[in-house]
């Protein structure tokens, strides 16, 4: 109780109703609260721990770099080998010619550098995005929420950045927007916080060729896809559209703190002249996050834990779906929106939830869904007991 008060009283809060439960300490699936209650991780950090809580070969590394060397240069300046390693090997993992990475600090810094790199490589001043899109909290990733779900979020931080625009996704009509004044076109693949909607392929490849048609980059925003939560690496790939532009966060880092932009060499050369340090961080691609990242992103490929992704999803969907109280799944390999149609049921859940050991969110434009993204590392057996537990919550509602 003690800690908890001090947490309100001196760390900087988001809401004033935080969940306020104390974690002990994380394993696999699940963490622990310092009285030794259990609870599954339906969250995952937001689809932060791909390999799990603890993840031994992630430690390791972590442990292994941080005695070698931590920070010791600017980003940029000095070769570290964590970077190197880490960005040639997604670079053979990453869709098309996309070749090079530049490392941030998180998925809002990632996106920042997209829309500047977008700019200074045509450029050209407008940006659009999609509405119900969320792509961070400083202000140009702010500028880029796409109203009106997003408006109430925007709108006591004005004035944002101009010449913004947003269309809407999975519409073909829209497309028309996107013109030779556009610099670029920022879209999630799988749209996340509006409740995990999901994209018409036909409409993502008339959005690439309509960028294609009028020079504008074309920016995917996979910082909540990526690294093997839709069942393929990226969700680009899953959905075979190459984007100009990746942006990359959360299990990019494998649990630390970690950003990257990934595009071709010559775009991303932009940053390099007129003017040079186009875009200059202090701690991106920090030593030890990247060792992290490094270690995760072999961790899913050895164990080939990605392949296992749209099994696992389908088992969670098959068994909440035939749940009298749940509408809809909807459903990207481990990334699930489970519909119950009523913002008043979600918010009941949410404390029966954290009774029966689970932990779960809504989504920022979706309040009568809950979220189901554990980490890609569940077992089948955690899957069956979780949604048990899933069974017994909803029955109470």
């Amino acid at each position: 109780m003690i800690l908890r008060k001090q947490f309100l009283e001196h760390v900087g809060q988001t809401s004033p109703s935080p969940m306020l439960v104390e974690v002990a300490r994380a394993e696999g699936s699940f963490f622990y609260t310092p009285e030794g209650k259990r609870y599954f991780d339906l969250v995952a950090g937001v689809s932060v721990s791909n390999v799990g809580h603890a993840n031994p070969a992630v430690v390791r590394a972590v442990q292994q770099q941080a005695a070698d060397y931590m920070h010791v240069m600017v980003y940029g300046e000095m070769v570290e080998r964590p970077q190197v390693e880490y960005a040639r090997r997604i670079a053979e993992l990453l869709p098309g010619d996309i070749d090079c990475v530049y490392f941030v600090n998180s998925g809002a810094e990632a996106v920042e550098v997209a829309l500047k790199l977008a700019k200074r490589y045509t450029g050209r001043t407008e940006l659009i995005s999609m509405k119900r899109a969320y792509h961070g909290s400083t202000h140009g990733a702010m500028s880029m929420m796409g109203a009106p779900e997003g408006e109430e979020w925007k709108a006591e931080f004005r004035p944002l950045l101009p010449d913004v625009r947003s269309i809407r996704f999975n519409e073909f009509d829209d497309l028309k927007h996107i013109t030779e004044r556009t610099a670029g076109v920022l879209c999630e693949v799988v749209q996340g916080e509006a409740g995990v909607r999901l994209p018409n392929e036909e409409w993502l490849k008339a959005l690439r060729t309509r960028c294609t048609e009028v020079g504008a980059m074309l920016i995917f925003d996979e910082i909540q896809t990526g690294m093997g939560r839709t069942g393929e690496m990226f969700a680009a790939t899953k959905y075979g559209v190459t984007p100009d532009i990746v942006c990359l966060a959360k299990a990019f880092g494998g649990g630390m703190p970690l950003g990257g932009v990934a595009s071709r060499r010559d775009i991303l050369n932009a940053f390099t002249n007129n003017p040079c340090l186009g875009h200059i961080t202090t701690f991106g691609g920090h030593p030890v996050c990247c060792a992290a990242g490094l270690a995760a992103l072999n961790y899913l490929v050895d164990n080939r834990v990605v392949e296992d992704v749209e099994r696992k999803g389908k088992m969670f969907e098959e068994s909440v779906i035939r749940h009298p109280r749940v509408l809809e799944v909807r459903r990207s390999g481990l990334l699930l929106a489970v519909e119950l149609g009523n913002a008043e049921y979600l918010y009941k859940l949410m404390d029966i939830f954290k009774e029966v050991g689970i932990m779960s969110d809504w989504f920022l434009y979706c309040d009568t869904a809950f979220r189901i993204s554990p980490p890609l590392t569940i077992t089948e057996s955690e899957i069956e007991e979780c949604c048990t537990l899933i069974y017994t919550a909803l029955d109470r509602l």
